[in-house]
Protein backbone atom coordinates (compact mmCIF):
# COMPACT_ATOMS: atom_id res chain seq x y z
CA UNK A 1 0.00 0.00 0.00
CA UNK A 2 1.35 3.45 -0.62
CA UNK A 3 1.34 6.06 1.89
CA UNK A 4 2.08 9.36 2.69
CA UNK A 5 5.56 8.40 3.19
CA UNK A 6 6.23 7.65 0.07
CA UNK A 7 6.37 10.45 -1.68
CA UNK A 8 8.62 13.79 -0.74
CA UNK A 9 7.21 17.09 0.37
CA UNK A 10 6.62 18.52 -2.54
CA UNK A 11 4.93 15.31 -4.79
CA UNK A 12 2.88 15.42 -1.62
CA UNK A 13 1.61 19.11 -2.23
CA UNK A 14 0.48 18.13 -5.85
CA UNK A 15 -1.10 15.62 -4.83
CA UNK A 16 -3.32 17.31 -2.31
CA UNK A 17 -3.79 19.73 -4.78
CA UNK A 18 -5.19 17.97 -7.52
CA UNK A 19 -8.97 17.80 -5.61
CA UNK A 20 -9.55 21.31 -4.59
CA UNK A 21 -7.80 21.99 -8.73
CA UNK A 22 -10.68 19.66 -10.17
CA UNK A 23 -12.67 21.34 -8.33
CA UNK A 24 -11.64 25.00 -8.92
CA UNK A 25 -12.02 24.46 -12.98
CA UNK A 26 -15.40 23.97 -12.38
CA UNK A 27 -16.21 26.90 -9.87
CA UNK A 28 -13.83 29.07 -12.89
CA UNK A 29 -16.24 27.59 -15.91
CA UNK A 30 -18.80 29.85 -15.01
CA UNK A 31 -20.17 32.54 -13.04
CA UNK A 32 -21.99 32.51 -10.08
CA UNK A 33 -22.35 29.69 -7.40
CA UNK A 34 -18.74 29.76 -5.96
CA UNK A 35 -20.16 29.74 -2.66
CA UNK A 36 -22.28 26.45 -2.43
CA UNK A 37 -19.61 24.53 -4.84
CA UNK A 38 -17.02 25.30 -2.37
CA UNK A 39 -19.25 23.44 0.05
CA UNK A 40 -20.10 20.54 -2.04
CA UNK A 41 -16.20 20.35 -2.21
CA UNK A 42 -15.89 20.29 1.46
CA UNK A 43 -18.54 17.86 1.91
CA UNK A 44 -17.00 15.14 -0.74
CA UNK A 45 -14.41 15.40 1.48
CA UNK A 46 -16.45 14.64 4.50
CA UNK A 47 -17.77 11.89 3.01
CA UNK A 48 -14.51 10.16 1.82
CA UNK A 49 -13.24 10.52 5.24
CA UNK A 50 -16.31 8.70 6.43
CA UNK A 51 -15.59 5.72 4.18
CA UNK A 52 -11.82 5.39 4.88
CA UNK A 53 -10.07 2.31 5.10
CA UNK A 54 -10.22 1.06 1.36
CA UNK A 55 -6.89 2.99 0.56
CA UNK A 56 -4.36 4.51 2.83
CA UNK A 57 -3.40 6.54 0.19
CA UNK A 58 -7.06 8.57 -0.42
CA UNK A 59 -7.05 8.51 3.52
CA UNK A 60 -4.19 10.47 3.90
CA UNK A 61 -5.32 12.73 1.17
CA UNK A 62 -8.79 13.39 2.31
CA UNK A 63 -7.82 13.43 6.27
CA UNK A 64 -5.96 17.37 5.03
CA UNK A 65 -8.25 20.43 4.70
CA UNK A 66 -8.35 21.31 1.12
CA UNK A 67 -6.32 24.41 0.26
CA UNK A 68 -5.93 26.26 -2.89
CA UNK A 69 -3.50 28.85 -2.95
CA UNK A 70 -5.12 31.55 -5.72
CA UNK A 71 -2.89 34.42 -5.10
CA UNK A 72 -0.14 33.11 -7.66
CA UNK A 73 -2.45 33.00 -10.55
CA UNK A 74 -2.84 36.26 -13.01
CA UNK A 75 -5.69 35.37 -14.66
CA UNK A 76 -8.47 32.99 -14.41
CA UNK A 77 -7.07 31.12 -17.33
CA UNK A 78 -3.59 30.76 -15.74
CA UNK A 79 -5.39 29.51 -13.32
CA UNK A 80 -6.91 27.23 -14.94
CA UNK A 81 -3.81 26.23 -16.88
CA UNK A 82 -2.61 25.49 -13.52
CA UNK A 83 -4.77 23.80 -12.16
CA UNK A 84 -4.82 21.33 -15.03
CA UNK A 85 -1.35 21.01 -14.53
CA UNK A 86 -1.69 20.39 -10.99
CA UNK A 87 -3.80 17.23 -12.03
CA UNK A 88 -1.65 15.87 -14.81
CA UNK A 89 1.26 15.66 -12.88
CA UNK A 90 -0.57 14.01 -9.52
CA UNK A 91 -1.49 11.54 -11.91
CA UNK A 92 2.18 10.67 -13.21
CA UNK A 93 3.06 10.83 -9.52
CA UNK A 94 0.28 7.94 -8.83
CA UNK A 95 0.99 6.02 -11.57
CA UNK A 96 5.38 5.95 -11.26
CA UNK A 97 4.26 5.39 -7.21
CA UNK A 98 1.30 4.64 -6.41
CA UNK A 99 -0.66 0.78 -7.09
CA UNK A 100 -2.98 1.31 -10.22
CA UNK A 101 -5.91 0.79 -8.28
CA UNK A 102 -4.59 3.45 -5.85
CA UNK A 103 -4.44 5.82 -8.97
CA UNK A 104 -7.84 4.69 -9.90
CA UNK A 105 -9.31 5.45 -6.65
CA UNK A 106 -7.72 9.03 -6.45
CA UNK A 107 -8.71 9.69 -10.55
CA UNK A 108 -12.36 8.89 -9.20
CA UNK A 109 -12.17 10.57 -6.26
CA UNK A 110 -11.29 13.60 -8.04
CA UNK A 111 -13.63 13.01 -11.06
CA UNK A 112 -16.34 12.86 -8.26
CA UNK A 113 -15.77 15.97 -6.37
CA UNK A 114 -15.34 17.54 -9.66
CA UNK A 115 -19.32 16.33 -11.04
CA UNK A 116 -20.49 16.98 -6.86
CA UNK A 117 -18.91 20.58 -7.44
CA UNK A 118 -20.75 21.03 -10.93
CA UNK A 119 -24.23 19.77 -9.21
CA UNK A 120 -24.54 22.07 -6.44
CA UNK A 121 -26.40 24.61 -8.06
CA UNK A 122 -28.88 24.74 -10.50
CA UNK A 123 -28.48 26.62 -13.96
CA UNK A 124 -29.97 29.85 -15.40
CA UNK A 125 -31.81 32.74 -14.18
CA UNK A 126 -32.31 32.60 -10.53
CA UNK A 127 -31.60 28.53 -10.60
CA UNK A 128 -35.27 27.95 -12.84
CA UNK A 129 -34.06 26.54 -15.62
CA UNK A 130 -34.06 23.42 -13.45
CA UNK A 131 -30.42 22.30 -15.05
CA UNK A 132 -27.87 21.08 -12.56
CA UNK A 133 -24.87 21.39 -14.74
CA UNK A 134 -24.30 23.75 -17.33
CA UNK A 135 -22.36 23.42 -20.50
CA UNK A 136 -19.31 24.77 -18.91
CA UNK A 137 -19.29 23.08 -16.34
CA UNK A 138 -19.46 19.66 -18.39
CA UNK A 139 -16.52 21.10 -20.23
CA UNK A 140 -14.59 21.94 -17.30
CA UNK A 141 -15.14 18.14 -16.53
CA UNK A 142 -14.30 16.76 -19.42
CA UNK A 143 -10.84 18.83 -18.67
CA UNK A 144 -10.35 17.73 -15.58
CA UNK A 145 -11.33 14.05 -17.00
CA UNK A 146 -8.54 14.63 -19.83
CA UNK A 147 -5.44 15.47 -17.07
CA UNK A 148 -6.81 12.78 -15.04
CA UNK A 149 -6.37 10.28 -18.04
Amino acid sequence: MTAKADFNAEEWETLLQGPPSAGMLVVASDRGGSIRESFSMAKAYAEARESHGASELLDDIVSAKPEMDRSRHGSVEEMKQACAQNLREAMDLLKAKATPEEAEEYRNFVLGLAERVANARREGFMGLSGDRVSDAERAAIGEVAAALA
